[in-house]
């Protein structure tokens, strides 16, 4: 069923990069993914590894993570179950380090350095809000567009004025522009910069391998993708150094290297209460 009025290849498009956002950005799944990076697991071993999680709240995530096809669950015995990644869980990982990037060159800056994983959690919280992709997707590909028009395209049979919440929210998480009422709505520079990010997960979920990315029929660019680099992060994130960046070769353009534990953090650190700094997409 279209959930837009666009053509019905970009309407499945959203929908498959939507559905797997929503796989993703419930909180504490990015951090099971990553605790399951290596070896399968058993429920003892991985409630170990996210000790913070009361009892109760990992049983249902990994029921849940497991019927999104995200991690298997194999019963060797009655009391021997171990739960590891699947397939399309390692397709997805590389897709994270992207997300990460995109956070350290457009997420406000706090006052003291953020880990990766808390990075990649907050930039999924604005890319899962209500219509986002679908707006962000239109302004893409128009350039710019009214609050009418993009109602039409983006929420077809409702109330025209039903659009102005979710692009308000937009435009407060710094993905849009707007120069005020009455006026044009297009992407800030920050939700062009999404392009990497959109065009990887929309190779993931259509089960297309991440170099197809960069031939997104409106987040790739063709011909012109950035040359591979090595993803890095503030220092005091990583505990070792990473690895010298292997020489680039011609052909399309591959995720950045990173390891599991360089994204990997064990507990959640608390949260500033101060304001955060003007200059990116709100936290």
């Amino acid at each position: 069923m279209a959930i837009t009025a666009l053509p019905p290849d970009t309407d499945a498009d959203i929908a498959r990069v939507t559905e797997a956002l929503a796989m993703i950005t419930p909180r504490w799944n990015v951090r099971i993914l990553l605790a399951l990076s290596g070896r399968p697991l058993r429920y003892s071993e991985i409630a170990g590894k996210i000790s913070w999680l009361q009892n109760g709240q990992l049983h249902p995530k990994l029921r849940t993570l497991c019927d999104d096809g995200l991690v298997e669950r194999t019963e060797h015995t009655p009391r021997h179950v171990t739960y590891g990644h699947t397939d399309r869980t390692a397709a997805l990982l590389p897709v994270l380090p992207l997300i990460a990037t995109w956070a350290e060159g457009h997420l406000d800056k706090p006052d003291r350095p953020l880990p990766a994983i808390e990075q990649i959690e907050d930039s999924l919280s604005l890319l899962t809000r209500r219509h986002a992709a679908a707006i962000l997707w239109v302004l893409k590909s128009r350039g710019e567009a009214s609050g009418r028009s993009l109602a039409r395209i983006v929420m077809p049979g409702s109330d025209w004025t039903n659009i102005y919440p979710p692009l308000r929210q937009l435009v407060a998480d710094g993905l849009v522009d707007t120069d005020g009422i009455g006026q044009p709505y297009r992407l800030s520079a920050a939700g062009e910069g999404l392009g990497t990010v959109f065009g990887a997960l929309s190779a993931w979920s259509a089960g297309e391998p991440l170099t197809q990315a960069a031939r997104h029929p409106v987040w790739g660019r063709v011909g012109s993708a950035p040359a591979p680099r090595t993803w890095v992060s503030h220092p005091s994130r990583l505990p070792a150094p990473l690895a010298a960046p292997a020489p680039v070769k011609a052909g399309p353009p591959a995720p950045p290297a990173w390891q599991h534990r360089q994204l990997f953090s064990h507990a959640p650190a608390a949260r500033p209460a101060t304001a955060l700094l003007a200059g990116g997409p709100r936290r």
